[in-house]
């Protein structure tokens, strides 16, 4: 899996609301993470920071991560909030120390990262308490939204995946399109 991540060129789809938030609400994501105002998060596959700009106003200081400079240039010209860092690079290369992270969130991007160095290097820097949050596309959907279904996981697999890397399942739901995994370190 993880075939090819979101082409930057269309950007803007990635800022519309009423598609967004019909996969993932804010208060959902929100939610899920259970932040304190003290946390520190990173949004694992940022983008334009569409959900970053959701999450910073209940955090401390959030890392927008993404492997693609040109997302971060969209999310500059829209502009960032004053507590968050744009951090391009790939998911298995993250440039935090180990256990500094209080939360993570992937929104729509874990199919485009997914493998055993990045899980692990989730695993690593999450503090002990950490906990992350998965929202993506599901295998079992019909593929008429997103990315091509035979690029996508199923919730099941995905909570193996995590499993597997030292986390404890806390949630899975599973929707017709997509899928919400919360999960802490074991």
């Amino acid at each position: 899996m993880g075939h090819h991540t979101f082409d930057a060129d269309g950007a803007d789809k990635l800022e519309r609301p009423e598609r967004r938030y019909r996969f993932l609400s804010t208060e959902e994501l929100l939610w899920a993470l259970a932040l304190s105002s003290e946390d520190i998060v990173a949004d694992l596959g940022s983008g334009t920071g569409f959900f970053t700009d959701d999450i910073a106003p209940h955090a401390s200081e959030v890392y927008a991560v993404d492997i693609q400079e040109a997302m971060h240039e969209y999310y500059e010209e829209k502009g960032v909030p004053g507590n968050v860092e744009l951090v391009t690079t790939g998911v298995e290369d993250l440039p935090f120390e180990t256990d500094t992270i209080n939360a993570a969130f992937s929104t729509m991007t874990f199919h485009e990262f997914a493998s055993d160095d990045a899980l692990a290097e989730i695993r690593r820097v999450l503090a002990p308490t950490g906990r992350i949050v998965i929202g993506d596309w599901s295998a079992t959907g019909t593929g008429e939204n997103g990315p091509p279904l035979d690029e996508r996981y199923s919730a099941d697999t995905a909570a193996d995946a995590l499993r597997d890397h030292g986390f404890a399942i806390e949630h899975q739901f599973s929707r017709p399109e997509t899928f919400l995994l919360v999960a802490t370190i074991e």
